[in-house]
C-alpha cells in the first residue's frame, strides 16, 4: 500500500463509529470500533496490507469507540433532554462557544424583514428545572431574541429563562433553549474575544466605503462575517457553486498561510522559520474569525499540513487530512454527522488526489500548465463533492466549474486585502478604507459572476435530496467516469450526452414558450407578496405593480420576460411583502419614476423607499384617484382609494385599505390590481360607485378571507390571480374566496402552484400561460 494511504481507514473507522453512535446509538458506536480494531488486529497478525495501515486502525478504532460511545451515552441520559421532551420552562447558566448568527425573517405587512432572532451555541454550567438544580455538562443551542444578544462574543457566561425544546437527532446537543427576554448576569468576554471583535468591526466599518452588496460580501469573504450579506447575494452564490466562499474555509488559511511563506520565502527564510511564521498567521485568523465549526477544522488541518513542513514532508497532504479527520472527529463527534465537515473533507481528498492527476492528463494533451492546474481544481472540488451536496439541497449545478474558474484569480487578493484592513482599522481607518478600495473590484467581479452565472437557464437543477439522490449522483459520476476511461465507449457517451440536452433541456431546463409571444400581463413568483408585469407595446418596456418581499425573485421574473425599462414602478402601499424587491429593481432596470399612493405608512418603509429612489436619482410621484395613465398599448386607471377611510384599531388593515387599486386596459382585457384591500376598502370602491369589472383580477390580499362578495360580483372576472407563497403560515388562500371565485365562473391561479403566470390576449378572450415550478 502506498504510504500516503497509512492513516485513511483509521480515519474512515473514527468516522463511521461517531456516525453510528450519533445516527444509532452509543452501543453501536461501540460495536463499530470493535469491528473496525478487530478488522486491524487480523490484518496485522496475517500480514494483510501494510503493518503501519493496520496498526493505526488497532489504535484508533477502540479510542474512538471508547470517547465517542460515552459521549453519546452522557448526551442521551442528560437531564436536559428528559426536560426538552416534556417541554420545561429552565434557567440555565451557559458560555457561549461561537458567535451568534442572525436569522432573517422574510418581511410581511408592516414588518420589515430581517434578523428578529439568533441562534448561538454554548456550554451548560448549571441550570435549575422544576424546582431542581444540575450542574452536569452539555452542549444547547440558544435561540434568542436578536435585541440584547446579537453583540455577544464566545467566552462569556450568561443566564438565560425559556422553553426547553428536543434537539435534531443525529447531535450531541442536548437540547434546544427558546429564549426568552434578554441576557442576564452577562460578564465580558475574554480579552482576544474582544480584540478580534474590534477587528472584525473595523473591517466592517472601512467596508462600507464600497456599495451595499461588495460592503457586505467582503467581511463574509474574510472572516465569515454575514450580517450585513444582502439575501440576493446568498441565494445567487448558492445557484452558481460559489457559496462555499461565504463561509471560512481551508481555502482561507490556504490563502493567508500562503501568501505569508512566500514572503518569508522571499526573505530567504527557512522551512522551519517559514512554518512559525504562518502558525502565526494561522493562530491570528483563528482568533480573528472566531471558534466557529468550520473555522477549528481549517486550523486543525492547517495545523498538520504546517507539522509536515517542519518535518519536511510538504506533500503528506492525505496523511495530513487523515490524521485532521481523526483529531477532529475524536474532539467533537458532532462533526460526522456535519454536512459542512464532510464537505470539506471530500473536497480537500479530490484536491489532493485527482486534481494533480487531471492537470497532469491536461498538460500531456497541449494544455498550459496553469491553465491545466485552474481547470483541474474547481473541477475535481465539484465534480467530488456534487453528490453531497445533491443530497443536502436536491439540487445541482450546472455552472459551478465555469463560476469558480472565474473568480479564483480574484479571491486570494481580496482575502489578503481584507485580513490588512481588519488588522490596520483600529490604528488607522483611513489607511483600512484605501485597502478596502483596493479589494472593492475584486469583491464586485465576485458578485457580477455570481449573479450571471446564476441567470443562466438551467444554472440549477432539481435532484433526489437526502442519502439515495447522494448515491444515484455518484454512481452516475463514476459510471460516467469509466466510460470516458475506456475509448471504445467515449463515441456513445457523448451521444448520449448530445440526446440527453436535446431532449432535456426543451422539456425541463428552458421552459417552453416563455415568456409567451404577445402576454399582456404577469402575476410573478414572488413568494407571500405581490409583483404584477404590465406589457406596453415597446419590446422590452413594461409598468411594474409591487416588488414582491425580496429582490432575488423580482429580479429573476424580469429577467425571464426580457423587461429591461419600466417607465413607472408602482407600490401600492408600502408593507414589507410588495416593496422589498424595490432595491434590485432600482438597480438593475432603468425605472423612469417610482409611484405610491396617499398612505406613507409604516414609516420605516416609507424612508427606505425614499432612500433608495433618491440613491438611484429616480423621482417619487403621488397617485390619486382619477388620474388615468397612458403609454403604447397600455392605459392604467387609477381607481381607489377614494377618500379617508373609516379609522380602525389595526394598523395593518388600515395600511391594507389604503392601497392604491389600479385598473390596466391591456390586449388581454381590463386587469383589476387590488393591492391588499379588505373590507373597508372594497366597501369604498362599491360605495362610490366606481367600475371594477374587469377580465382579469389581482385577487386582493393574497386571497384572505377579507373579500366581499359584493366585490368579487362587481368585478365578474373570468380569471382570478392569487399571488401568494407556498406553504405560508397565514392560511392564504382562503378556500371560502377560492370557491366563490369559481364559482362565478373565473379560473383561478396561484402562483404557489403555478409559478409566473402570464395572461394573452385571444379572439375567445383572455388566455392563460403557466411557467410552473
Amino acid at each position: 500500500m502506498n504510504p500516503r494511504f497509512h492513516l485513511v481507514p483509521a480515519a474512515l473507522a473514527v468516522w463511521a463509529v461517531a456516525l453510528g453512535g450519533l445516527l444509532w446509538s452509543w452501543p453501536i458506536a461501540v460495536l463499530a470500533g470493535a469491528i473496525a480494531c478487530l478488522a486491524g488486529a487480523v490484518a496485522l497478525n496475517r500480514g494483510w496490507g501494510a503493518r503501519p495501515c493496520a496498526l493505526a486502525l488497532v489504535i484508533a478504532a477502540p479510542i474512538a469507540a471508547l470517547s465517542i460511545g460515552v459521549r453519546v451515552h452522557e448526551s442521551a441520559v442528560h437531564p436536559a433532554r428528559s426536560a426538552a421532551a416534556h417541554g420545561e420552562h429552565v434557567v440555565l447558566r451557559a458560555e457561549l462557544s461561537t458567535r451568534p448568527r442572525g436569522l432573517r425573517t422574510e418581511g410581511f405587512a408592516a414588518r420589515p424583514s430581517g434578523v428578529d432572532s439568533v441562534v448561538v451555541q454554548a456550554d451548560i454550567t448549571w441550570f435549575q428545572v422544576a424546582g431542581h438544580t444540575y450542574d452536569q455538562g452539555g452542549a444547547v443551542l440558544l435561540v434568542a431574541p436578536a435585541k440584547g444578544w446579537r453583540d455577544l462574543l464566545p467566552g462569556q457566561h450568561v443566564t438565560a429563562r425559556g422553553v426547553l425544546a428536543p434537539p435534531r437527532s443525529g447531535e450531541l446537543t442536548v437540547a434546544v433553549l427558546r429564549v426568552r427576554g434578554p441576557p442576564q448576569d452577562t460578564d465580558r468576554a475574554p480579552v482576544w474575544q474582544r480584540a478580534a471583535e474590534t477587528l472584525r468591526a473595523g473591517l466592517r466599518g472601512a467596508s462600507t466605503t464600497l456599495d451595499p452588496e461588495p460592503a457586505g460580501l467582503l467581511p463574509a469573504l474574510v472572516v465569515g462575517d454575514t450580517a450585513e450579506l444582502s439575501p440576493r447575494v446568498v441565494e445567487e452564490f448558492r445557484t452558481s457553486g460559489l457559496a462555499h466562499l461565504l463561509a471560512v474555509s481551508g481555502a482561507n488559511l490556504a490563502i493567508l498561510c500562503g501568501a505569508v511563506l512566500l514572503l518569508l520565502r522571499a526573505f530567504r527564510v527557512g522551512p522551519r522559520g517559514c512554518a512559525a511564521g504562518a502558525a502565526i498567521a494561522l493562530v491570528g485568523f483563528v482568533l480573528l474569525a472566531g471558534p466557529e465549526p468550520s473555522v477549528l477544522r481549517a486550523a486543525v488541518m492547517g495545523s498538520v499540513a504546517l507539522l509536515a513542513l517542519v518535518l519536511g514532508r510538504e506533500r503528506s497532504a492525505l496523511p495530513a487530512l487523515a490524521t485532521s479527520v481523526v483529531v477532529l472527529v475524536l474532539y467533537d463527534p458532532s462533526l460526522g454527522t456535519d454536512p459542512g465537515f464532510a464537505l470539506s473533507v471530500v473536497a480537500t481528498a479530490a484536491l489532493v488526489l485527482l486534481a494533480p492527476r487531471w492537470a497532469a492528463v491536461m498538460r500531456d494533451r497541449g494544455v498550459p500548465i496553469g491553465l491545466a492546474e485552474a481547470l483541474a481544481v474547481p473541477l475535481a472540488a465539484s465534480l467530488v463533492t456534487a453528490p453531497l451536496v445533491a443530497g443536502i439541497s436536491g439540487r445541482i449545478s450546472l455552472v459551478a466549474v465555469p463560476a469558480n474558474l472565474l473568480v479564483a484569480p480574484v479571491v486570494a487578493p481580496a482575502t489578503v486585502l481584507g485580513v490588512l484592513a481588519a488588522v490596520v482599522a483600529p490604528l488607522h481607518q483611513g489607511a483600512a478604507r484605501v485597502l478596502v478600495e483596493v479589494a472593492g473590484p475584486e469583491a464586485s467581479w465576485l458578485i457580477t459572476v455570481g449573479r450571471r452565472a446564476s441567470e443562466v437557464p438551467a444554472a440549477s437543477v432539481g435532484w433526489l435530496n437526502g442519502w439515495l439522490g447522494a448515491v444515484l449522483l455518484a454512481v452516475v459520476l463514476l459510471v460516467a467516469y469509466g466510460l470516458l476511461k475506456a475509448r471504445r465507449t467515449r463515441v456513445l457517451l457523448a451521444a448520449a450526452l448530445v440526446g440527453a440536452v436535446l431532449v432535456l433541456v426543451p422539456t425541463s431546463v428552458v421552459t417552453p414558450g416563455w415568456p409567451p409571444t404577445g402576454w399582456s400581463v404577469v402575476a410573478c413568483d414572488v413568494g407571500q407578496g405581490d409583483a404584477v408585469v404590465l406589457a406596453t407595446s415597446e419590446p422590452g418596456r413594461a409598468v411594474l405593480v409591487d416588488t414582491g418581499p425580496d429582490p432575488g425573485p423580482i429580479a429573476s421574473c424580469l429577467r425571464r420576460l426580457g423587461v429591461r425599462r419600466i417607465p413607472l414602478l408602482v407600490l401600492s402601499h408600502l408593507h414589507a411583502d410588495h416593496i422589498g424587491g424595490l432595491t434590485a429593481v432600482l438597480a438593475d432596470r432603468s425605472v423612469g419614476a417610482v409611484a405610491i399612493g396617499s398612505s406613507h405608512e409604516p414609516s420605516w418603509a416609507w424612508e427606505e423607499v425614499r432612500r433608495q429612489a433618491r440613491a438611484a436619482d429616480v423621482e417619487l410621484v403621488e397617485l390619486t384617484a382619477g388620474q388615468r395613465l397612458e403609454w403604447p398599448g397600455l392605459v392604467v386607471e387609477v381607481l381607489g382609494p377614494r377618500g379617508k377611510l373609516v379609522a380602525t384599531e389595526d394598523a395593518n388593515t388600515a395600511i391594507n385599505d389604503s392601497s392604491l387599486v389600479l385598473r390596466a386596459h391591456t390586449a388581454a382585457g381590463r386587469v383589476l390590481m387590488t393591492g391588499d384591500i379588505e373590507l373597508a376598502g372594497q366597501s369604498d370602491l362599491l360605495g362610490g360607485h366606481v367600475d371594477v369589472t374587469a377580465e382579469v383580477l389581482k385577487v386582493p390580499h393574497h386571497g384572505s378571507r377579507f373579500s366581499a362578495p359584493e366585490f368579487l360580483a362587481a368585478v365578474r372576472p373570468r380569471i382570478a390571480l392569487v399571488s401568494v407563497g407556498e406553504g405560508n403560515r397565514y392560511g392564504h388562500p382562503n378556500g371560502l374566496v377560492l370557491d366563490a371565485l369559481a364559482g362565478r365562473g373565473a379560473m383561478v391561479l396561484r402562483t404557489d402552484r403555478d409559478g409566473d403566470t402570464a395572461v394573452l390576449g385571444g379572439e375567445a378572450g383572455p388566455r392563460v400561460v403557466r411557467r410552473k415550478k
